[in-house]
């Protein structure tokens, strides 16, 4: 009764109501957006050509635009520019002091930053965009009909301003889903293309039980076994290293300050899903690179070798994965910055001196605690290849795409439950008032 209550009691709250009906109706535009397509490209052919293609940096890439790349639409770049421009923005912060100087500043150094993101948007999804319609007009076919009847500079002029126009036009979806509705706007779009492509695996699964190359048991089986590790992947997302500080007491004018304890939460998946995003990159790239020149000599050779059915390719996926935990890690987290704020304001961890020695600790610390993260990542990775070439699933389960749908589903999850504690706080505090006037 307690989840029913819960359930019932979101759409009791009239700004919740409204901000979730805000956010499902952007999210139905974006999914009615993915299906406008791009004047000037036969679509079909498009489909037929990017099916021989997966496994390469384009089917991930249309893995992201919820498939909107592989029917040729508006959405077909998707939001994968914005986060590009998130992630340069991020290395930049390490690296450039000016960038480092805007995050400390607060909320106008975030505003900025936000700014600078929104134009490395625009000029990524005009080179993406230019680039995507230069690759179409030359892509090798196997049909007798082009994927672009009409090409020349008047079709990659408007196929750059359409997808750059779709890009910029999902950044505002985004924005204002964060703004006005429920949850992480960019993250729910990303969420809501990889569940749309759910309804196609259940189909495929039930053709594959049809016509008998799928056992029931062997169906069975798997589902108990994606239970357990969805649930994995909860416990990990979730799981932290809570680090005990203590404030001093500071006596200003008549009043005291600190005193108080707290904690510093290390987060086991610090890097969340970027390390498995930089590791697809990295090994898809030569096959791309094969697609795109043809599959003669060493390039052969190589792409055997680099297919994600074989033991090299998960060998090294696993550990460029582990690598790139600890780099991004290391780049989004300080731990001297954090001992120096410490300082400032009175606080110790209880044990440890601070300045230099707390930062040494909280550093020991988060490399131990990154290391089982860090190889949960590189499990959940190489789950697809487990599930589709051992087990012959017809389904495409585990990956990047995994970690988004439970990250995100937990995140707006949590910020729905912090409007309802809120709106019951409320409705306490103005009981308490109405008894005190009575």
């Amino acid at each position: 009764m307690g989840f029913i209550d819960k359930s019932t009691s979101i759409f009791r709250i009239p700004e919740l109501r409204r901000r979730i009906l805000f956010t499902l109706a952007l999210l139905v535009v974006f999914r009615v957006g993915s299906y406008v397509p791009v004047p000037g490209i036969n679509s079909l052919a498009l489909a037929d050509a990017l099916g021989r293609m997966k496994g390469t940096l384009l089917g991930l890439y249309d893995m992201f635009a919820g498939g909107a790349f592989s029917r040729a639409t508006v959405f077909a770049l998707g939001i994968m520019p914005y986060i590009s421009a998130s992630i340069i923005l991020q290395l930049l912060t390490a690296v450039i002091p000016y960038f480092e100087k805007l995050q400390k500043e607060g909320e106008e150094g975030r505003k900025k930053i936000t700014q600078y993101t929104r134009y490395g948007t625009v000029l990524l999804s005009i080179i993406q965009g230019y680039g995507i319609s230069i690759f179409l007009e030359n892509m090798p076919v196997a049909s007798a009909s082009p994927i672009v009847p009409i090409g020349g500079i008047g079709f990659r002029l408007m196929t750059t301003m359409t997808l750059t126009a779709g890009t910029i036009f999902l950044m505002w979806l985004g924005e204002q889903i964060s703004d006005k509705g429920i949850g992480n706007g960019i993250s729910l779009l990303i969420f809501t293309g990889i569940i749309a492509r759910y309804p196609n695996d259940w189909l495929r699964t039930y053709e594959s039980m049809r016509v008998g190359s799928m056992k029931l048991f062997t169906l069975i089986f798997l589902a108990i076994l994606m239970i357990f590790i969805i649930a994995s992947v909860i416990v990990m997302t979730q799981a932290m290293r809570k680090i005990p500080v203590q404030y001093a007491k500071r006596v200003i004018g008549r009043r005291v300050y600190g005193g108080q304890s707290t904690h510093i939460p290390l987060r086991v998946n610090t890097a969340g899903v970027i390390p498995i995003i930089f590791a697809q990159s990295i090994l898809m790239f030569p096959s791309s690179i094969a697609t795109f020149f043809g599959r003669t000599g060493f390039m052969e050779t190589f792409s055997n070798y680099m297919k994600p059915s074989g033991v090299v390719y998960n060998i090294l996926y696993c550990i460029i994965i582990v690598f790139f935990t600890y780099f991004y890690t290391a780049i989004v987290f300080n731990p001297s910055d954090l001992a120096d704020n410490m300082q400032k304001y009175g606080g110790f961890i209880p044990g440890i001196r601070p300045g230099k020695k707390t930062s040494e600790y909280i550093d020991r610390v988060l490399t131990r605690v990154t290391l089982p993260g860090a190889f949960f990542l590189a499990f959940i990775a190489i789950l697809p290849s487990i599930f589709i070439y051992k087990f012959q699933a017809p389904f495409y389960f585990g990956g990047t795409g995994l970690l988004i749908v439970v990250g995100v589903a937990l995140d707006t999850l949590q910020q729905i439950e912090s409007h309802l504690i809120m709106r019951h706080y409320e409705g306490f505090l103005k009981k308490g008032k109405l008894r005190g006037r009575r």
